[in-house]
């Protein structure tokens, strides 16, 4: 359970470790060989139905991990139980591990019977914990099909050697994401849990629009919570003047909105949400952060959908970003979450429409009319041109339209003069677009389920660098050409796309956005079944 302060936590692992430090485990008293045979045997049949812990303990002749006498079991025991008493800083569920259960186990341990008991029992807390903290409590594919991401389990053989053949409490240590991105939202997750339990940002504000001039009540709650979140530093004005103008344009741009300085509608529903909801975001940002738990790449491009960006990171450090379209807000049309490498980009792309929309959206007007979306070309299995006044299109349905759809390179394709390919089975990718108008808007959730870039060329550019001096002349050469052409990257780019409404900078207060497919609402809800609540902090 996420229920306690920092100095709590320091209170409980004191208490657990000196519980460790002190319990006696020592079996009564029998021959050698029958407290072997009687520990074993424990071992063997607890670990059974584990098959990597049971293959562990085979191959180590079902040796003692933690409950043998000497400093390096005691510093084993003592190790786990710190970890496991302060799993809530982690955001992950207190009661899950059961470490009070474990230490009365260790207190009441007697034969070698128990104490084989024991060390499987420690031994599976462990590895659940390494499971947990290293790649998240919640299965991505469980939640929504949209979340295609690949987690990195890792072998428990293995997570039992490190332990056996390293300082346990460094292997403990080390088990959970080394992201500064990971770190940070440790932090806010605690600032926030600080800030719930001094209770909150105080009264939400009521209206529904409040800007520059205005003056009276809701203005001074509009005042107080923004004073509150750190925005404005304390003020005794009561009318809407300079300085909260100020505050209200970084809170929007802090929060994915049109920072023009009026608290509309959707600014102050921004500025109401309780604490305890951007909390939700913080843990949920990082059980994706542990999904992730990988070297993203010196160099890589990183698309946040519900941010509508796309970045260029180098060194972690954004050297590029553009604005993008996302997915619309349809069950088969939201973008989908994964990672894969860029191999090259299509300059003056053909646009070979895929089948769901050609059956879905464009049959049905040719049905009604043989010549409608004339921009694009049928053919037939064999590529050949289709006259389509030939064609009684009403004797087709979804399953047996039989022609394929194309749409020639020019400045009107929907992909517009440049696409940028990482194949994978999603057929997603990154391209450009004519609709440029869609660009200014504030949310931007319109496409097929591909990112659209407001800048593709700039975007191609930074990519090209890496392998020719002059990137925009050779851009702009092909283009010009008006032909087809693919270009290969020398360097290949790992692309993630990744679901974030709370992200921390390394400067500045905590960015969040808003759950556009609802996608952190049911990771929260598979967390909360887990047994993370939000609950009293205690001290």
């Amino acid at each position: 359970m996420l229920q306690m302060t920092r100095s709590g936590l320091a209170r409980i692992a004191a208490v657990v470790v000196t519980a460790c430090a002190i319990s006696t485990i020592s079996p009564a008293p029998a021959s050698a060989q029958a407290q072997m045979t009687g520990f074993r045997q424990a071992v063997a049949e607890y670990a059974s139905d584990d098959r990597q812990l049971a293959k562990f303990y085979r191959e180590s002749n079902f040796g003692a991990v933690w409950t043998g006498e000497g400093a390096d079991f005691l510093q084993r025991r003592k190790a786990l139980i710190t970890e496991l008493s302060r799993v809530a800083t982690h955001g992950l569920p207190q009661n899950r591990y059961d470490a009070a259960g474990l230490i009365e186990q260790m207190r009441t341990a007697k034969t070698p019977r128990d104490l084989g008991m024991l060390d499987v029992a420690l031994s599976k807390a462990y590895l659940s914990y390494a499971h947990d903290v290293q790649s998240g409590i919640v299965i991505p594919s469980s939640v929504d099909k949209g979340i295609v991401r690949e987690v990195n389990y890792h072998d428990r053989a293995e997570l039992m050697s490190d332990l056996i053949n390293g300082d346990a409490a460094e292997v403990m240590r080390a088990l959970a994401p080394h992201s500064p991105e990971y770190a940070r939202l440790r932090k806010e997750m605690m600032r926030l849990h600080d800030l719930i339990a001094l209770g909150g940002w105080g009264a939400t504000v009521p209206g529904k629009k409040l800007e520059p001039g205005d003056q009276g009540a809701s203005v001074i709650k509009l005042r107080d919570r923004l004073i509150a979140m750190g925005y404005l530093n304390r003020s005794a004005t009561m009318s809407y003047d300079k300085t909260i103008e100020a505050a209200v344009q970084q809170f929007q741009s802090d929060h994915g909105l049109t920072p023009d300085g009026v608290a509309g509608t959707g600014t102050l529903t921004e500025i109401n949400v309780p604490a305890e909801d951007r909390l939700k975001s913080v843990l949920v940002a990082m059980e994706r952060e542990r999904w992730m738990n990988m070297e993203l790449g010196e160099r890589h491009v990183l698309v946040n959908l519900t941010d509508f960006t796309a970045k260029i990171i180098d060194d972690g450090k954004v050297t590029f970003e553009t604005r993008s379209v996302i997915g619309m807000k349809q069950l088969d049309r939201r973008s989908p979450e994964f990672s894969d490498v860029m191999e090259h980009m299509i300059i003056n792309p053909t646009w070979n429409v895929p089948r769901s929309i050609a059956v879905k959206e464009y049959l049905p007007q040719l049905q009604k009319n043989p010549n409608a979306a004339s921009h694009l070309r049928l053919t037939d299995v064999r590529g050949r041109l289709v006259d389509r006044g030939a064609v009684d299109f009403t004797q087709f349905n979804t399953r047996n339209f039989p022609f394929d759809m194309k749409q020639p390179p020019s400045s009107r394709n929907a992909l517009g003069l440049v696409k940028f390919m990482f194949p994978n089975p999603q057929n997603v990718y990154l391209h450009d677009t004519p609709a440029k108008s869609l660009f200014g808007r504030e949310s931007r959730a319109y496409s097929h389920g591909c990112i659209r870039l407001q800048q593709p060329f700039d975007f191609a550019y930074a990519l090209l660098a890496r392998q020719t001096d002059d990137p925009k002349g050779q851009f702009q050469s092909i283009l010009k050409t008006g032909r087809e052409t693919k270009v290969d990257l020398e360097l290949q780019i790992p692309v993630h796309i990744i679901y974030r409404t709370a992200t921390i900078p390394a400067k500045g207060k905590a960015i969040y956005r808003r759950d556009v497919y609802g996608r952190d609402a049911l990771i929260w809800s598979e967390l909360e079944q887990a047994g993370v609540v939000l609950g009293a902090v205690r001290g």
